[in-house]
């Protein structure tokens, strides 16, 4: 372009300039699936068609769309402090909030670092542990473990701890030193569970393994997901992380939960690791603390962890890491109501009380064309379809698409399975509808 050219204005509109994440472009290009507007349950097209909301967005809307107390405190916040710098000065909200979501976690994880978002919050996690060992005296400990399928977002550190090919195979070596235990998941040994499997738990020995490989002098830390969403939803079996967190102890690992997807409420407890009576070294959260309403993300770390950087001079970084938007105000007034409609409305106990009634109207789908596997856990559920010959993937986009624009229901496609997590305040008769609007979209995709 000429130097006395410019580019023609802007059209209201216009799909072309944004490069959409996670997303073919190209097809999303032809028939867009555009939301104007939401409200608890539903989505509303710019035309005013309602969408039933089946997956919380993006795993985060667990209080619902644009409720009032969230919306009130986001504007009394922005109208009263817009931005605080997050180096070496702070506000209130910031150390009200780091408290309540410490009051949340198990045991001793009692100190909160705030980022933005998951990707940010397993990256923090990872800095934190390389440089725990460091401050030790064990410098040698830099070897990372993740877990084959687990999603641990997309910095760098996630997606080489990551084990989903696609998310790491375009990008380089990423990483060095890191290694990964295998996938939980079995479908001859597991199909149609609901909760954890019975069978399993003996894969988390093969940290033994790796370790021996590697000698555990050189092992910084192993971060798995309690249940390994974006992959498909997959529990962890029965005793696994309990094994896990054995062999962590015995040779001196950290062990780091990434909750992410399973914090607040989706499992039917604050955190998963309650639910599983482990408590992790770290846990990695974001999605839920605010609803979905402004990014925020964090590690809770314990005690100990964070005693160990408070040596040397008081005037001295004790950690060389941190974002300009760590605890934003607007996203700490957010998250603060939030976990207020969390305890009011009393939306943690109330999905595990919906547990058994959704993992029993998931499995009526048990039997319906091309239906491999129904995995369910807390508010979640993973629906295996069988693959179009030459077309992996192709079965469950379609779905998706097809659920969007013909049945009024928004759902999640990983490939060819099926996710759906509503929000923590579906009502019975809504997951009833959930469920038979999947039965007619999985029988259309035969």
């Amino acid at each position: 372009m000429a130097m006395n050219q410019t580019k023609s204005a802007a059209v209201p509109n216009d799909l072309e300039p944004f490069w959409i994440p996670f997303t073919p472009n190209r097809d999303f290009k032809k028939t867009p699936r555009m939301i104007a507007r939401a409200k608890d349950m539903h989505y509303y097209t710019p035309e005013g068609r309602a969408v039933l909301d089946a997956c919380a967005g993006l795993w985060c809307t667990n209080a619902g769309h644009n409720r009032e107390p969230i919306v009130a405190a986001i504007q009394a916040q922005a109208a009263e402090l817009d931005y605080a710098p997050a180096f070496q000065f702070s506000h209130p909200k910031a150390f009200e909030l780091a408290a309540r979501v410490a009051a949340l976690a198990p045991g001793d994880l009692d100190h909160v670092f705030f980022c933005n978002s998951g990707s940010e919050a397993v990256d923090t996690a990872l800095k934190i542990a390389l440089a725990y060992h460091n401050v030790r005296g064990q410098g040698a400990r830099t070897r990372l473990i993740g877990r084959e399928r687990g999603y641990h977002g997309v910095g760098f550190g996630g997606i080489s701890v990551g084990g989903i090919v696609n998310n790491r195979k375009f990008f380089g070596s990423l990483l060095a030193g890191v290694d990964h235990l295998p996938s939980t998941y079995n479908r001859e040994q597991q199909a149609f569970s609901k909760g954890e499997p019975d069978w399993g738990a003996h894969l988390a020995d093969d940290l033994e393994r790796i370790v021996t490989l590697h000698d555990a002098s050189t092992v910084a830390a192993v971060i798995v997901e309690p249940m390994a969403g974006s992959t498909g939803v997959l529990p962890s079996p029965k005793g696994y992380l309990p094994r896990l967190r054995a062999i962590c102890d015995k040779h001196g690992i950290l062990l780091i939960f990434d909750e992410v997807i399973t914090g607040f409420g989706r499992l039917g407890h604050a955190f998963a690791a309650e639910r599983y009576g482990v408590i992790p070294d770290m846990i990695c959260f974001a999605k839920g603390i605010t609803s979905g309403s402004v990014p925020m993300g964090g590690v809770i770390a314990r005690k100990g962890i964070y005693d160990a950087f408070m040596q040397g001079p008081e005037h001295v970084v004790e950690l060389f890491h941190g974002y300009t938007y760590s605890a934003h105000p607007l996203a700490c007034a957010a998250g603060l109501a939030t976990l207020d409609l969390y305890r009011d409305e009393n939306l943690f106990e109330r999905a595990k009380k919906l547990e058994p009634i959704w993992a029993d109207a998931a499995m009526t789908l048990k039997g319906l064309p091309n239906v491999l596997d129904i995995r369910c856990v807390g508010l979640t559920a993973g629906i295996d379809l069988a693959s179009k010959p030459g077309a992996v993937g192709k079965r469950g986009y379609d779905s998706m698409a097809r659920a969007f624009h013909e049945n009024g229901i928004m759902i999640r496609s990983v490939g060819d399975t099926l996710a759906v997590t509503p929000p923590l305040i579906v009502s019975e008769t809504q997951i009833g509808e959930i469920f038979d609007k999947l039965a007619t979209i999985i029988r259309a995709a035969a």
